[in-house]
């Protein structure tokens, strides 16, 4: 009986140490999408990148991260759970077309871990960019907004990654250690100082891979055939573009062997990502204009890996849709703060869905779409914002125009079903994303009204009355011109609800409506491939 006991307390001692080391690391690379890591889908030259590839074994891959275009606006959505047209930081801060800056009293990560848990440490390491740097009380941002710590460039771009400015705490000094060491130097002093027993968050934001590009100091990298010179980083900057991811990954991997020596490994979940697509000159596709600062999914979708003790089932991959806006809610329940919407105000909703049922392999999905923007302080025409689903994906650029596609079937977005015929199937995902996107932003409808009428009128060839209607909707097609047609109806979520195919022309369908909820439905009516769509109100 004692010895069951002693077993017992052994196990309850060893319960509580795990609980209070419940620690998260959150890596940001720079201005890097997927196609330049080998283990993801579609990936064209890529870099040996070890320390990141080592996360997969024990995690969990994402395939479908959406981040925001820039990186002032996808890091305010990482830190406050919410999408840009609620926090104003609509692009990056700072420069000739910029952006708000962060407000300090949004509700963030650090702010409710200190709520939670004020023994949690709490780390800004890196680069910041949500604030300008003058006036000087913006270089206490970092602390205003919780963190305890703060250590890094203020601005986007560096300068030059051997001679740039740091701020500690807001305390400036001039550095000429290489940035990317710098950033993992400061990260691991500071873990060392950490107090034994209590957990902490470390938001760790390198500048790496964004330029200026450059050769990265011998030893953190294997592309020895690079000169440095601006001509030859001018003939191929791809190569300098891996160098510099290469380095990043060497000083992971330091920061991995820190933790290790620390025996803070084992208790610590990783989660890397990137903060937008590459830039144009990095860029890996044939179509420029769609990289890094443009909603198209080479500007949007970046890599997420989630790795470390918390996660069930390590080694897998996740179709899941998400956006950086899930992480804010991910981390906070990482540290067992569950029910922090309690802290939320009722005037600051709050977007992020957690994804700790993916970690915890409880369930495959948090949330039926995704969505970015980009709107700037002079707009321009890449202003704009986007959603969607698991296949289609809808555009409304602020200044009128719009694009969809069939992601599952045109993942680079080449073909913009607008253009041509869409069928039912287009037609209810239109409906849906644009009904979706109304809801979330609110004013004006971003639904263009006859999406899928081509070609022929539909007041022209199809009779459909009474409309409204409370009880009944009858079908007819005037013209007796085609052997038959189908009939679709589409609720306002863009859920197909009722379905006939193959009807006769000239007869009338009756259709009972009585069943349905009041509200605003769509008719689609398929002839001869032509898709033709009406509003009908039942009231």
């Amino acid at each position: 009986m004692i010895k069951k006991i002693f077993l017992l307390f052994i196990v309850f001692a060893f319960t509580l140490n795990t609980q209070a080391q419940r620690n998260t690391i959150l890596i940001i690379a720079d201005d890097l999408g997927p196609d330049y890591l080998g283990f993801y889908e579609n990936s064209v030259d890529t870099v040996d990148a070890p320390n990141i590839r080592s996360l997969l074994a024990k995690g969990v891959r994402f395939k479908n991260l959406m981040s925001n275009p820039v990186c002032s606006s996808t890091r305010t959505t990482i830190l406050t759970g919410r999408y840009s047209f609620r926090t104003g930081v609509g692009g990056v801060v700072g420069g000739i077309n910029g952006s708000k800056q962060i407000d300090t009293a949004e509700i963030s990560i650090p702010k409710l871990l200190k709520i939670h848990n004020p023994n949690i440490g709490k780390a800004n390491i890196g680069k910041w960019h949500l604030k300008l740097s003058t006036p000087a009380i913006n270089l206490m941002s970092p602390l205003a907004l919780g963190y305890n710590w703060s250590e890094g460039p203020f601005i986007g771009q560096l300068p030059s990654f051997t001679n740039w400015t740091k701020y500690t705490n807001g305390v400036s000094s001039t550095i000429t250690t290489y940035a990317t060491a710098e950033n993992v130097n400061n990260a691991v002093t500071w873990l060392k100082a950490q107090t034994p027993g209590n957990p902490f968050f470390l938001w760790l934001a390198f500048n790496a891979p964004h330029e200026p590009l450059h050769l990265p100091p011998a030893g953190l990298h294997t592309y020895t055939n690079l000169s440095g010179t601006t001509a030859d980083i001018n003939a191929q900057p791809k190569q300098y573009f891996k160098a510099m991811i290469q380095a990043m990954d060497h000083e992971i991997g330091r920061l991995f062997d820190s933790l290790k020596v620390m025996n803070k490994l084992d208790s610590t979940d990783i989660i890397f990502i990137g903060d937008n697509g590459n830039t144009a000159r990095t860029a890996q596709i044939l179509d420029l204009t769609k990289a890094k600062g443009t909603i198209y999914e080479y500007g949007v979708r970046v890599p997420l890996i989630i790795a470390g003790p918390s996660v069930v089932n390590k080694g897998r991959v996740s179709n899941a849709l998400v956006n950086t806006a899930d992480l804010f809610a991910t981390i906070v329940e990482n540290f067992g703060f569950t029910n922090w919407q309690k802290q939320i105000p009722t005037n600051k909703p709050v977007d992020s869905k957690s994804l700790q049922p993916i970690i915890k392999n409880t369930s495959d999905s948090v949330r039926p779409w995704i969505f970015s923007e980009i709107f700037k302080l002079t707009t321009d025409s890449a202003d704009g914002k986007c959603m969607r689903n698991r296949n289609y994906k809808l555009i409304k650029f602020d200044f009128g125009k719009e694009e969809f596609y069939n992601l599952a079937l045109d993942p680079l977005e080449s073909n913009n079903l607008l253009k041509g015929i869409l069928t039912a199937t287009d037609i209810s995902n239109y409906y849906y994303l644009c009904t979706e996107m109304t809801n979330l932003v609110g004013g004006t409808s971003f639904c263009q009204n006859g999406v899928g009428i081509k070609n022929i009128e539909m007041n022209n060839v199809i009779e459909i009355y009474p409309n409204p209607t409370s009880e009944t909707l009858n079908l007819k097609l005037s013209e007796n011109i085609f052997d038959n047609f189908n009939f679709t109806l589409i609720d306002y979520l863009g859920r197909i609800i009722y379905e006939k195919k193959n009807l006769l022309p000239l007869n009338t369908y009756a259709i009972n409506l009585s069943e349905f909820p009041k509200g605003l439905y769509f008719v689609v009516v398929k002839i001869d491939g032509v898709s033709l769509t009406k509003k009908i109100l039942v009231d």
